[in-house]
């Protein structure tokens, strides 16, 4: 019941929220699309609530003229895209995924479909709620934490999910992205990938 109560209170809120930074967020992507001279967002592929597929939304914060992994050149992180995703600027156009019911405010971040072939029958268990803008691992180490820890963090979520867990990650999910915390691992932006 509280599942069904959440859903309907994640697509209020993210109305409420376009609503209110809708000039905001046009002059943002009016900036962007001249700043990359092209398309301001990035889309992929994510799994959602037990794997299913869904596309996420977010403000775009790579150059789109890199070489590939494969041709031995990382992806390079833009100095508006470092910006965007220190202050987590770059989540916003998520708030659609959110109104679209992809996604909740709240629960175990979601990842790339070809990650679920390398979970635990443990770890498989975050993909029974709504993947989530923040969630138990973000206010508790964000990306300075392993994966291992990140997905028992996930999992407790999941056997513990309630509107009063859910308040209490909100506001330190407040906390954290106003003092910028965990952001970085290995003095990187972003995590390594999970390789099971």
């Amino acid at each position: 019941m509280y599942l069904r109560i959440k859903e309907m209170i994640d697509r209020l809120m993210a109305a409420l929220i376009l609503g209110i930074l809708v000039i905001p967020l046009s002059f943002l992507t009016l900036f962007l699309a001249c700043y990359y001279q092209g398309n301001p967002f990035y889309t992929c592929e994510r799994a959602g609530l037990r794997g299913r597929s869904f596309k996420q939304y977010k403000f775009k914060s790579m150059y789109d003229d890199i070489l590939s992994e494969e041709s031995g050149a990382k992806q390079r992180i833009s100095p508006i895209g470092k910006i965007l995703r220190e202050w987590s600027i770059d989540e916003i156009p998520q708030l659609v995924n959110i109104l679209k019911g992809d996604i909740s405010f709240i629960g175990p971040r979601p990842l790339t479909s070809d990650y679920i072939a390398l979970y635990t029958e443990s770890e498989k268990r975050r993909l029974e709620v709504k993947p989530g803008l923040t969630g138990l691992a973000q206010v508790n180490g964000r990306n300075a934490i392993s994966w291992k820890k990140k997905f028992m963090l996930d999992v407790q979520y999941v056997n513990s999910v309630s509107f009063w867990l859910d308040v209490k990650i909100l506001f330190r999910t407040i906390r954290v992205v106003l003092l910028r915390e965990g952001i970085n691992q290995n003095e990187s932006i972003t995590a390594e990938r999970f390789k099971g």
